[in-house]
């Protein structure tokens, strides 16, 4: 068969399968001609893949195919076989994805607030730009445990969620820039160092320790992963392979601003937790112990879950019909 013949005599028909199939609004006459033509294309690709294998012109063919099938067949998912597979394969494998740019966030957020707190915290200095001595001690023996009972365990839970939840989506929603997800990070890491600081000076490192861990674990963790989404959607958008820049960008937004949504979960069973156990005058093994527990319980759910769901083929995205057919690149 002569491949260059077939695509000069098709080539006509082929677009205009490919415009009533990009059609808004098809009438009946110009529905019935789309059948028409997407079977006269399917048995054009059949005749090419029979003949030269898979070519550059069956490739255009097919996703010409995959389109027109979309418009004649594509029907929405069902919401209740959406939200399964949202919690069982999208959210995990998008998680998944990320694990390892969470690990380098982890280590720098605790590098810089390890840093920051046993600077300032050996500069006496430094530490007196923070406020005055008996301002510093009543912020280490009164004020620091105190934030964790002063307001109703169920007000507190709710501010600490809202607020996490906040940076968490800036991070997702903002990662384009590249800078945003950084910077936030690095503010908090900073904020808990210079905290770190002040308890250290008083000799109540342990106490530090103690508060922050019941509900940090689950919360800090929470922020790092959306750090790395954010930074994802930015590498897309700087490296975007093969694919249209704006396809990668859409590509990488679709499939990462889910792990915002499931970290609002995460975030609001964290928030629980430090409104309803950390200030609690339970056994601190008890109280670390459910931080924890709520820790192991995430990264089960993005290694074991979400590995599992990427290796079969998921990565966070939505389906073909919800995200549109994607373009045919080379390589």
């Amino acid at each position: 068969m002569d491949l260059d013949a077939l695509t000069a005599a098709r080539r006509e028909e082929w677009a205009r399968l490919d415009e009533l199939s990009r059609a808004r609004h098809l009438s009946g006459a110009e529905a019935d001609e789309l059948v028409m033509r997407y079977q006269a294309a399917s048995a054009d690709l059949a005749d090419l893949k029979t003949s030269a294998g898979r070519t550059r012109q069956g490739d255009h063919v097919s996703t010409m195919l995959a389109r027109a099938r979309l418009r004649l067949t594509g029907a929405p998912e069902n919401v209740l076989r959406q939200i399964p597979r949202f919690f069982a394969r999208q959210l995990p494998a998008a998680l998944y994805r990320v694990r390892w740019t969470t690990l380098v966030v982890a280590v720098g957020f605790l590098a810089v607030g390890t840093v920051v707190a046993l600077w300032i915290s050996s500069d006496p200095a430094l530490l007196a730009t923070l406020g005055s001595t008996a301002q510093l001690e009543y912020y280490a023996e009164n004020q620091f445990t105190e934030y964790y009972s002063e307001n109703p365990a169920a007000v507190f839970a709710g501010t600490v969620w809202t607020n996490n939840a906040w940076i968490a989506a800036q991070c997702v929603l903002f990662g384009i820039t590249g800078v945003w997800p950084l910077m936030l990070v690095m503010q908090n890491a900073v904020g808990v160092g210079t905290a770190a600081a002040v308890m250290i000076s008083a000799d109540r490192a342990d106490v530090f320790l103690l508060f922050i861990a019941p509900h940090g674990l689950l919360e800090l963790t929470c922020i790092f992963v959306a750090c790395a989404a954010g930074l994802h959607i930015f590498w897309a958008w700087v490296a975007p392979g093969p694919r249209p820049r704006g396809e990668a960008l859409a590509a990488a937004g679709r499939s990462l601003a889910t792990i915002a949504i499931g970290l609002v979960i995460a975030l609001g069973v964290s928030g629980l937790i430090e409104g309803f156990v950390t200030a609690q005058p339970w056994p601190w093994p008890v109280k670390i112990g459910i931080g924890a527990a709520a820790l192991a319980l995430f990264l089960a759910y993005m290694l074991v879950v979400g590995g599992r769901a990427a290796r079969q083929g998921e990565t966070g995205d939505l389906t073909e019909y919800e995200a549109g057919t994607p373009t045919l690149v080379a390589g």
